[in-house]
Parts: C-alpha cells; sequence; structure tokens
C-alpha cells in the first residue's frame, strides 16, 4: 500500500458513494478546517492508482507536545476516523488493507513496544514504510493520539495490538430502507406515538427552515447549555459556513405555535447513507405536550417520502451513550450501533488530554 497526502480535491475524488459520514464529505472538512486551529491532513492509501483506505486528522502542536485526532476537538463532530474501501469482499483481504493502513498510523505511535513483532503476531506480512505519522513528522513520546471511528468503521483490533486502549461506544440508528410511514410509526413505543399525536393535535407547525431556523436551533442549544451550567464551544460563524457548504445536505425543521413564535428545532446533516441528528431538540413543551418527538416524526417523514439525498436510508438519533438520553431515543425502536473510540494509553496521556480539551 502507498499512503499518500490529499488536498480536498483528491479526497473528494477518492471518497467512495457509501460508508462513509456526513462530516467525511470534503464541504465539511473544509468548514472544519477553516474553524479549527489544528492543521488539517489528508491520508489516503493506495493500490496502484485505486484508493483503498483515506484518514482525515487534524494536528494539533503544543508546548506539552503534538495531539492527533480525527475527529478534531469542540466542533461538535460525533464521528470521523478511517474509511476503508478494500477491492475484494474477501475477509483476508479486507483485514490485510485494515491491518496495512493501521500500521502506517501506528509506526510512529508505537515505538514504545516491538511494533514489527506485533504486527506479525496479527498476521501482516509487512508493514508500509512510509507512515502517516512520519508524514506529520511527529515525536511519538510526545504525542496524543485520539480517534473517534465513523460507525462503518468495524475492526479496531489493529489499534489495540498497536497498544492503544480501544473503547465501544453507541449510536441509535433507524433503519428506513423500503419502509413505510405507517409501518415505521407502528414501530415506535406507545408513549412516544401518544406524543406524537398529541402535538399533531396543537396549533403547531413544523417546516423546514433555511439559515435563519438554523440559528434560532444554535441560540436555542447555546442557551440550554448555558442553564445546565455546561460548556458550548460551537460558534455561530463555524455553524452558519458549515450549514451553507452542505447546501440540501443540511435541513432545519422547526415548530412554531399559530402566531410564530419559536418553540424548539433540530438541525440534521445529511451523507450519503444517514440523516444524523445534529444540533437542538432541547425539552420543549407547549400547553402541555412536548412537541421535539413531532420535529423528529416530521425528519423521519421525509427520509421516508423526500429525503435530500435519494440514497438517505437510516436515521442516526444520536445519544446512546447518555442514560438519560436513552430512555427516550430508545422509543424509537432503533438499532443499537457500536463504534470505537482509540486513544493512547497511560497517565501522562490523562495530562494531555485535559491540555488539549479533549474530555469535554
Amino acid at each position: 500500500m502507498r499512503v499518500e497526502r490529499l488536498d480536498l480535491s483528491e479526497w473528494e475524488s477518492a471518497l467512495p458513494n457509501e460508508g462513509f459520514e456526513v462530516f467525511h464529505l470534503p464541504e465539511a472538512l473544509d468548514a472544519l478546517d477553516r474553524h479549527t486551529d489544528a492543521e488539517m491532513q489528508l491520508f489516503g492509501g493506495f493500490k496502484g492508482q485505486q484508493p483503498i483506505a483515506l484518514l482525515p486528522a487534524f494536528v494539533q502542536r503544543k508546548s506539552v507536545g503534538t495531539a492527533v485526532t480525527s475527529p478534531p476537538p469542540g466542533a461538535g463532530v460525533p464521528r470521523l476516523g478511517p474509511i476503508l474501501m478494500p477491492t475484494s469482499p474477501k475477509r483476508r483481504k479486507r483485514e490485510k488493507v485494515n491491518n496495512e493502513f493501521t500500521a502506517s498510523v501506528l509506526e510512529r505511535v508505537g515505538t514504545d513496544l516491538d511494533l514489527d513483532e506485533r504486527l506479525a503476531a496479527a498476521g501482516v506480512d509487512s508493514p508500509v514504510a512510509e507512515s502517516v505519522l512520519d508524514r506529520l513528522d511527529v515525536d511519538s513520546r510526545l504525542t496524543l493520539f485520539r480517534m473517534a471511528c465513523n460507525a462503518a468503521y468495524g475492526d479496531p483490533r489493529p489499534y489495540a495490538w498497536g497498544n492503544l486502549r480501544v473503547e465501544p461506544s453507541f449510536t441509535y440508528v433507524l433503519d428506513l430502507a423500503d419502509r413505510s410511514v405507517e409501518d415505521v410509526r407502528n414501530s415506535f413505543s406507545k408513549s412516544l406515538r401518544r406524543e406524537i399525536r398529541d402535538a399533531e393535535e396543537l396549533d403547531v407547525t413544523v417546516e423546514t427552515e433555511g439559515l435563519s431556523g438554523a440559528r434560532e436551533v444554535f441560540e436555542a442549544t447555546e442557551r440550554r447549555y448555558g442553564e445546565q451550567d455546561e460548556s458550548f464551544d460551537l460558534t455561530w460563524s463555524y455553524v452558519r459556513d458549515l450549514f451553507e457548504a452542505l447546501g440540501e445536505r443540511a435541513r432545519t425543521y422547526v415548530a412554531r405555535n399559530a402566531a410564530g413564535e419559536y418553540l424548539s428545532g433540530i438541525t440534521a446533516l445529511y451523507s450519503n447513507d444517514a440523516a444524523y441528528f445534529w444540533q437542538g431538540g432541547a425539552k420543549a413543551i407547549y400547553e402541555g405536550t412536548a412537541v421535539n418527538s413531532l420535529i423528529h416524526w416530521r425528519l423521519i417523514e421525509d427520509v421516508v417520502a423526500d429525503p435530500p439525498v435519494e440514497s438517505v436510508t437510516q436515521y442516526d438519533l444520536m445519544g446512546a451513550n447518555t442514560e438519560r438520553l436513552c430512555r427516550y431515543k430508545a422509543k424509537f425502536g432503533a438499532d443499537l450501533v457500536p463504534y470505537y473510540v482509540v486513544e493512547s494509553r497511560g497517565a501522562a496521556m490523562n495530562v494531555a488530554k485535559q491540555a488539549y480539551q479533549l474530555v469535554k
């Protein structure tokens, strides 16, 4: 495998048609690059001229050392990490691509261990000579590595073999492929169906709105975080630029009363595969009835009947790692889907995570 640095146009050309998340899109990466203080570096693994693996990395250098992260902290990106595109469907070939591309990442990160022996034990015939972190010019003894993988990346074992900590996290994904709206609604819990029905009987409208609606959702989210004494790192300039850059791949659903007053809203982002609940959804009660379930329902109806990207067949509800949110989101009958967080081990790395604000 040959590993190369890519620019955004080369990244766009190498991106597959499926199996990636919305922040892998070049438009989203460009917004991230412009609004984070980390240096974005895009890497592609190639077999001949065929791209078979991709990884966006963000590099921060401080006096305490260097952090290599995917995604960057504080940007509201739940997952990013590697994309694998092996040319063969055979398990052995897929694992070889995964192992070799991982080797290119870990060659420097794993210099405190005999990486060649570990990779040989993992079944890798010959590690890639030119590593991703070699290209980053990183001193591994002072490097923090942290990556929240996308949900399609299902085999993080090579990172564990490279002496990194691998922990599972979870999201809820509602499968909407080849389903009618009636079938989807009937799969919800009884209490959720009642909430939606009660909200439908109110004088409340839920419509898709443009940038002005996205700003109201942003400001309501910012207020909610403040009320809970929680930090909120996103800026409106970043959210605005991301929303505008994604075009039809960003939609805001806003609930208003008869007077047109804002009640609640959700901003959703879309990859080729899924709609993602990204921002908003703070608890909202109007005339004794919760209205957020109706907003989710309108979004789901559109994914079934009129998605902004025709290939979208899933709704990723997020929020499956927080117990109080799970009690609500489990009502949608979505599948619990794992993804993996990979990071450096050791007490020194715990201190470094504080310095790089990776523990929020």
